[in-house]
């Protein structure tokens, strides 16, 4: 049985940085860790506004090439993460913290395949942003598949965990009469709207996300029942967002 090769003083001491920086935030326990490989942002580029002020790509390695072949490290806890890129050492909370989703086909590491690269940019503590990407390793199209690329699983707690941390902040404030805004989407507890379309939550029969926009469609309307909206890479924390419309079009048709 092979023994598992002890760390080294350098990991020993950037381990020791993570914990330090994840205790300042009270991030609460070690959830899991995945070694990652960074690559910074050519400029010209950038796939989207604001992205020349992103700090690094992120993207998922495979546990067992992560000691051979990663220079970042992912590190998820129960109030937040980290990301260790190069030294530096990124903190995020999951209750506080803007996520956009979004894709890129023009990045050097992009998948051959139709998807692209999907991307996940997060706000850190000091509102700085970095970019959690999915893509094929090196390049190898034999990589592409989502089943491959284990970011699945990742991706999938710290979906979850912010939603669990902003959901019952939201509802809360929507409780009390205020309006939220995900990008230029705006919600109540009686409406929703953008632009110059809005609709009461009774006459809301669907909002989807149809050709990376969101659509409302609307009960009754003389007009078009499908009014696009922004589009989905547009709307920060868009799983938030969704469960929000779903528990005010409950509320809306049973109040």
């Amino acid at each position: 049985m092979t023994r598992p090769t002890p760390p080294t003083r350098g990991e020993e001491l950037l381990l020791a940085r993570i914990s330090a920086a994840a205790g300042r935030e009270h991030l609460g326990k070690r959830c899991a860790t995945y070694g990652v490989a960074a690559h910074p942002i050519p400029a010209p580029a950038a796939p989207a506004r604001g992205i020349r002020a992103l700090l690094a790509f992120v993207r998922y390695g495979r546990p067992s090439a992560a000691r051979a072949r990663a220079d970042a490290r992912l590190d998820l806890y129960e109030h937040g993460m980290t990301v260790a890129v190069r030294g530096r050492i990124h903190v995020v909370r999951y209750d506080t913290t803007s996520v956009l989703q979004g894709s890129t086909r023009h990045h050097p590491h992009v998948c051959a395949r139709a998807g692209g690269t999907r991307t996940y940019t997060l706000t850190d503590v000091d509102g700085k942003r970095i970019v959690l990407y999915v893509g094929p390793e090196d390049g190898g199209v034999e990589d592409c598949g989502a089943e491959d690329s284990g970011a699945e699983g990742w991706w999938f707690e710290i979906r979850r965990a912010v939603t669990r941390a902003q959901l019952p902040l939201a509802l809360a404030a929507l409780g009390t009469g205020e309006r939220l805004t995900f990008g230029d989407v705006w919600l109540t507890r009686r409406e929703v709207g953008w632009g110059e379309v809005s609709a009461r939550w009774p006459e809301v029969q669907q909002i989807e996300i149809s050709h990376g926009a969101i659509c409302l469609e609307i009960a009754g309307s003389r007009q078009r029942r499908h009014r696009t909206g922004p589009t989905a890479s547009e709307i920060p924390n868009l799983f938030v967002f969704r469960a929000l419309v779903e528990r005010l079009r409950t509320d809306g048709a049973h109040p």
